[in-house]
């Protein structure tokens, strides 16, 4: 069996002949965007939440990243919030909401206080759950009308995807991160190349990344289409998760290691569709359109269109005149207004720790904005244990409180119409950043370098000049 079938398998409570499995989940994530209408069903059907232990919530996409002890200033994200805050006192839901020493981003705060665990099913409604597939788990974001489907059984209806498993074998090259092995696979495979399956990813490339890193990677699984991702739990895994808040302590650790260390797909275990790729090959990525698996090289030009399929060149025109940019012309250089490092897929204390690392002793550059948003209240916490923060006013970043920020425009921290952000967020939709606003994918150490140069930078060139 697969790693996916041997966890699939051990939550299917009854499988409908011809059609769905009904399904079990071990933990639900909530916040306060997809769960109010959730809510709002429970209480016309009358009934409660069937285990309302296993639902967690926090306040993570419309939260403000100043002030936070202040009202929220915006009328619909103060409604949300509280909204969120209401229901689950009402419902019996752990929250951890604004002013909460747990409160962060919904899939950062579950790896860090061990809430998330191998072999589980996860979902929340929220398509970047895949991240939680880190730890060898199935997760995935469902819709309002599942979370509602979640609060009342514990289960959902689902149908078994399709599996592929991607190799990634070899040694990155320096300044090459987690985040750029992603945005070379979805640039690869384009941004809808994974549609229909579940991915594994393997290979020595991805041992060797640290559980950080791997979040990373299964986070934007979603952004070529996949239903989700996962890596296998390892050493490195467990290491990350010993002496978490609410995982398991004493005997029950070590009989819990024991099982997860079961949770690997077998040497003869066949996936329906197989992809190796070469580490060594990896670059520093950029994107320079308005989906991820529109990226290049930072060391490479913007396609010409007569390299694409006649049907795809009126969305890549489109593409290009919404993002200012022209076919041909190299992305190294592109002049950055705002940079943005946060996000789910990377705001966590190892993000900050090496953009800090990389930007001690410089400044950034006159015209640009830079905005460092951490995860979650506990990361914040760590970085200014470190001395982190004073590293960072020091370049004249800006470091915030925690919250979805800039990821997507429904807070206070928008990009303005036109102006380009390199940001380590997970999607480069029009106006997902703000109406009108630019955004070019990247790592946190391409979007450092660009802080400090004003422009798309070859990370690499900065590093060897250390």
């Amino acid at each position: 069996m697969t790693l996916f079938d041997k966890i699939w398998n051990r939550h299917v409570v009854k499988q409908i002949e011809g059609g769905p499995s009904v399904f079990y989940i071990d933990r639900h994530f909530i916040h306060e965007v997809t769960s109010p209408q959730a809510f709002d069903g429970l209480r016309k059907r009358g009934i409660g939440l069937a285990r309302p232990a296993q639902t967690i919530a926090t306040a993570d996409h419309n939260v403000p990243t100043w002030d936070q002890h202040l009202p929220i200033k915006e009328a619909l994200s103060r409604m949300q919030v509280e909204k969120l805050t209401e229901n689950c006192k009402e419902f019996g839901v752990e929250l951890y909401g604004l002013g909460h020493s747990y409160q962060g981003i919904v899939h950062v705060i579950g790896p860090e206080l061990g809430i998330t665990q191998p072999g589980m099913t996860i979902v929340c409604g929220d398509s970047h759950t895949s991240t939680h597939g880190a730890f060898g788990a199935i997760a995935f974001g469902i819709g309002t009308s599942e979370v509602e489907m979640v609060f009342a059984t514990q289960c959902l209806m689902q149908n078994k995807p399709k599996q592929m498993r991607i190799n990634i074998e070899g040694t990155l090259q320096e300044g090459v991160t987690s985040k750029d092995i992603i945005l070379y696979i979805i640039a690869q495979i384009s941004a809808g190349g994974a549609t229909g399956y579940f991915v594994e990813y393997a290979g020595s490339a991805i041992r060797s990344l640290s559980m950080e890193a791997r979040m990373t990677i299964c986070n934007m699984s979603i952004e070529m289409g996949a239903r989700g991702g996962l890596i296998a739990p390892d050493d490195t895994t467990f290491e990350y998760m010993k002496g978490r808040k609410f995982a398991p302590q004493g005997a029950d650790w070590d009989q819990k290691v024991a099982e997860w260390r079961q949770l690997h797909s077998e040497a003869d275990a066949v996936f329906d569709h197989e992809i190796h790729i070469r580490a060594e090959d990896i670059q520093p990525m950029v994107t320079y359109g308005t989906n991820p698996g529109m990226g290049i090289p930072v060391t490479g030009s913007i396609p010409e269109e007569t390299v694409l399929e006649e049907k795809e060149r009126p969305s890549f025109r489109k593409a290009l005149d919404y993002m200012g940019l022209q076919a041909g012309k190299a992305i190294k250089g592109q002049k950055i207004d705002y940079v943005f490092i946060g996000s789910c897929t990377n705001s966590r204390i190892e993000d900050l720790r090496q953009v800090a690392q990389f930007v001690k002793g410089r400044q950034k550059a006159d015209g640009v904005e830079v905005w460092i948003v951490p995860g979650s209240k506990q990361v914040e916490a760590q970085a200014r244990e470190e001395g982190l923060h004073h590293i960072f006013e020091a370049a004249g970043f800006q470091l915030r409180q925690p919250g979805c920020s800039a990821c997507l425009g429904m807070n206070e921290d928008k990009i303005p119409a036109g102006k380009y952000c390199i940001s380590t967020s997970n999607r480069n939709f029009e106006g997902r950043q703000g109406q009108g606003a630019r955004t070019l994918l990247a790592s946190p150490l391409t979007a450092a370098a660009a802080a400090i140069t004003g422009v798309v930078t070859d990370v690499r060139d900065m590093l060897t000049a250390n």
